[in-house]
């Protein structure tokens, strides 16, 4: 059993073993470009959306040297009319570049290729002392006949971590193996996949005969990218978990057409431990925010103040060069972290959003880690004012948005009202944790500033938070009760807390009530 080619499906079985979600269709796209002149396909996606799950079906399904039919009969590919055509028929490759992070940066493209072809020879034996892997391939095909699937798992890699020249190395090593002439000759198939779509150079892709998708722009393979609601559910039904829950924390990515996409990593880790808890910290150091989120400071901080409000922003993704070291500006952070998965893509208006509260965790310690005091400040004071409401405080909620008022200009870009209202929303920050929050959500007869919604399991009270300049916390508390804003939380909770807030442009006081309605 080699290393790189004729590994068998050992990985795939593993795989299969545990709570596999079925995204074989996958294989029939490439099988419909098996051969021809789109036949070389890069799929990016995010780290811990199922990268290397997809990269070890795909080597299982075409490698010659397994017998993957009882592992595939019962999956969707099994439907298609290319399925026994192409399954088990090919010498395929499998090169995963992470297996090379050992070794010295300089010399990684001549060290891995002279491994890779140590490795084909037990399949060749014939095959004479070669240093470059393309030479070696066009070799075989001329003796044998031999066409191959070749599979690069994290292509990336040595994009994101090495340094210029090396990184120029290697992209000359991939434009010798897939711009050659005789490339269409030795590849029947070329599968790669890594977190960042194909780098640009001069705003060209480096290898543009290559069929791209990505998270930005992912066309037919959008609902291979995480699980969909269905797939969810079946996952909470045999775990005994709560499907709402679920969503709160993993759900929320825009993937193509594709409106709901769960991250599949987190699903599945929850599934196993039975909490819903955070697992992005324990993603690669390189994709930690803090450094990028320091670019274009002032634009981007005030797009993610507004995203952590529950905004959406437009974002311009042709300037991006698929680099992670070349970035100018805030929309080329803003891409990045799309990329990255830290950010949801909306293609119908090209926006991004935070998509759930995993992900909206990780953005509060990056905030923390990347010294922006104000902001941070805000979000671990949001804490106790949550707790505080809660506690019927209205004197500690007074004195803190007399102070948070104040606080808040130097923090947000906003004129009139509004700014008073995103102050409120970033102000109650930690509520997310416990309560689904809505934004002028319709309620009753009109519409309320703010409504918290507790999650399943919560104890705690449901809230109603209405916001008026020019008058009254009674004035605002009137208007919860004229216009019946409580009915849109009735089966929600059995406790309801009505927050009236008076402020005035002129005036730094704050006026707070709070009732209370029980079932």
């Amino acid at each position: 059993m080699g290393i790189f080619i004729d590994k068998g499906n050992l990985a795939f079985q593993s795989i299969k073993k545990s709570d596999f979600i079925d995204k074989s269709g996958l294989i029939d796209i490439l099988n419909d470009n098996f051969d021809t002149q789109h036949r070389y396909i890069c799929v990016s996606r995010p780290r811990r959306f199922g990268k290397s799950v997809a990269a070890k079906m795909i080597y299982a399904y075409y490698d010659r040297k397994s017998d993957s039919k009882s592992l595939f009969d019962d999956l969707e590919i099994s439907k298609s009319e290319s399925y026994i055509k192409y399954l088990n028929k090919y010498p395929t490759i499998y090169i995963d570049w992470n297996r090379f992070s050992m070794m010295d940066d300089k010399t990684v493209v001549d060290d891995a290729q002279k491994d890779i072809i140590k490795d084909i020879k037990e399949s060749y034996p014939f095959l004479k002392e070669k240093n470059i892997l393309m030479s070696a391939l066009e070799e075989i095909h001329k003796e044998t006949g031999d066409r191959f699937v070749l599979i690069i798992d994290e292509w990336d890699k040595l994009v994101r971590e090495i340094d210029e020249k090396t990184k120029n190395k290697y992209i000359n090593f991939l434009r010798s193996m897939f711009k050659s002439n005789t490339a269409d000759e030795v590849f029947l198939l070329v599968y790669m996949t890594g977190i960042l779509p194909i780098i640009k150079v001069e705003a060209q892709s480096a290898l543009n005969n290559f069929d791209e998708y990505s998270v930005i722009r992912p066309a037919k393979t959008a609902k291979y990218y995480g699980f969909t609601p269905d797939e969810v559910v079946n996952i909470c039904h045999k775990h005994n978990l709560n499907i709402e829950l679920m969503k709160h924390a993993y759900d929320g990515y825009v993937i193509g057409n594709e409106k709901s996409i769960f991250n599949p990593n987190s699903v599945m880790l929850a599934a196993e431990d039975g909490e819903y808890n955070s697992h992005w910290s324990k993603s690669a150091a390189y994709t930690t925010i803090e450094h990028y989120i320091g670019i274009d400071h002032d634009t981007v901080q005030q797009k993610i103040i507004r995203m952590l409000n529950g905004e959406s922003v437009t974002i311009k993704t042709a300037s991006f060069r698929n680099d992670m070291k070349n970035i100018d500006t805030s929309d080329d952070v803003l891409t990045l972290l799309a990329h990255l998965g830290y950010l949801s893509f909306n293609p119908e208006d090209s926006t991004v959003r935070i998509p759930n509260t995993e992900v909206a965790q990780e953005f509060e310690l990056s905030i923390g880690r990347a010294g922006w005091g104000e902001v941070s400040k805000a979000l671990n004071d949001s804490l106790t004012l949550i707790n505080k409401t809660i506690e019927q405080d209205v004197d500690y909620i007074s004195e803190a948005f007399d102070k948070y008022r104040f606080e808040a200009s130097s923090i947000i870009k906003y004129k009139d009202e509004n700014s008073m209202s995103c102050a409120i929303t970033l102000a109650y920050y930690a509520a997310k944790r416990y309560y689904k929050i809505f934004r002028e959500q319709p309620a009753g007869k009109g519409f309320a500033d703010m409504i918290f919604l507790p999650l399943p399991g919560s104890t705690r009270p449901a809230i109603v938070i209405e916001l008026k300049s020019k008058k009254s916390a009674q004035g605002a508390i009137d208007q919860i009760k004229n216009k019946n804003y409580p009915q849109a939380l009735q089966g929600f909770s059995k406790k309801i807390l009505l927050v009236g807030i008076g402020w005035s442009k002129r005036k730094s006081k704050h006026n707070v009530k709070i009732e209370v309605v029980e079932d």
